[in-house]
């Protein structure tokens, strides 16, 4: 059951289903969108068409309109955004930062401590309860309207995220986050330094055998299919930003959006997030054992109790104006701190 658990939250923090089915030899020729709701469980014909309408349904590997009809041996792929969910979510007032809404599309800047979205062991008090009770206060029982996730970003990191405002641009803004199109920069203080200023880590990425709760980084093998390969593809670009001997600020681009990608991929190149529990962060990893940097590095995990990850960055195309959108989130206070902290010790004791 933990597993079963664990793969649900996995699968609910990437958000996208890339469905292949390929077309029975007998099959009649039928509307797609009602084949796709007849093939694909749970999901309503009007989500199976807001992704067409997308260029999310594609056949032989060519979009297709809503009216296509399939024929014997056809290749379909899908690709939807959020799988179905079998719990019923509950409006409630919950405190989060907007700080853009249109018709289609809202911005949050999520605070450390909030989970975005109801999962095991957090089924109330998340951001979609929230939003839930934003849109039911501002707008009523407007049809077709609802937060809609199109990406997430974990409970004790801080900063941007997108939400869709209905299933078109949902389906829209998933196809963008699935073809890597989206603009997407976290800020992030590791343990050590770093002998270049920049570099990549293509690493797959799936469950620890030994902890099913963190995600470990296995080797990508080139030319092997994804569905053979152990963890799914991941790509991480870094660059620093500022050094200060035992710790480093940088800056990470993500190619992918997998679970935890940034905080497993910098633990396998020798640099977890500072304070950061679950990938062993919260001990003192360099530097001397002596009781004064103790204690400064102690305090430095009170200010800042949680990992040093913040999403600083995040831009896209508009799904329905296609003008291009750009955000920027300052370093909320407890990341702030701690750097200054780490700055002010750099320059009083490592010449």
């Amino acid at each position: 059951m933990v597993d079963e658990e664990l793969e649900l939250e996995e699968q609910q923090q990437e958000l996208y289903e890339h469905h292949r089915i390929v077309v029975d030899r007998g099959q009649e020729m039928l509307r797609i969108d009602k084949y796709l709701q007849m093939h694909l469980q749970g999901v309503s014909r009007t989500k199976i068409q807001a992704a067409t309408k997308a260029d999310c349904v594609r056949v032989n590997d060519r979009a297709v309109k809503a009216n296509y009809r399939v024929k014997p041996l056809d290749v379909i792929t899908v690709l939807l955004p959020e799988p179905p969910h079998e719990f019923e979510l509950i409006p409630e007032p919950v405190d989060f930062k907007i700080v853009y809404e249109d018709d289609d599309v809202l911005v949050v800047d999520k605070q450390p401590g909030l989970v975005v979205h109801p999962g095991v062991g957090n089924w109330t008090g998340t951001l979609v309860n929230g939003l839930l009770y934003y849109f039911q206060n501002k707008y009523g029982n407007q049809e077709g309207l609802a937060p809609y996730l199109v990406h997430r970003i974990d409970k004790d990191t801080s900063g941007l995220l997108l939400v869709a405002k209905n299933e078109e641009a949902q389906a829209v803004l998933a196809r963008q986050f699935f073809y890597h199109t989206i603009e997407r920069k976290y800020n992030a203080l590791v343990w050590g330094d770093f002998d270049e200023d920049s570099g990549t880590i293509v690493g797959n990425l799936g469950r620890s055998p030994q902890d099913r709760r963190v995600m470990c980084v296995y080797p990508h093998e080139e030319g092997v299919p994804e569905e053979e390969q152990k963890g799914k593809h991941a790509v991480t670009h870094w660059s620093v930003m500022e050094r200060f001997g035992y710790v480093t600020l940088v800056e990470c681009v993500l190619e992918t959006g997998r679970t935890h990608q940034i905080r497993a991929h910098m633990r396998h190149i020798g640099h977890p997030l500072f304070s950061d529990v679950a990938y062993g962060g919260d001990a003192i990893l360099k530097g001397t054992t002596f009781s004064k940097y103790k204690q400064f590095v102690e305090n430095c995990f009170a200010v800042c109790p949680r990992q040093a990850l913040h999403a600083r960055v995040l831009g896209f195309e508009h799904p329905t104006t296609k003008k291009h959108m750009h955000f920027e989130s300052p370093l909320p206070d407890d990341m702030q701190q701690c750097i200054e902290r780490w700055r002010n010790y750099t320059a009083n004791h490592i010449s």
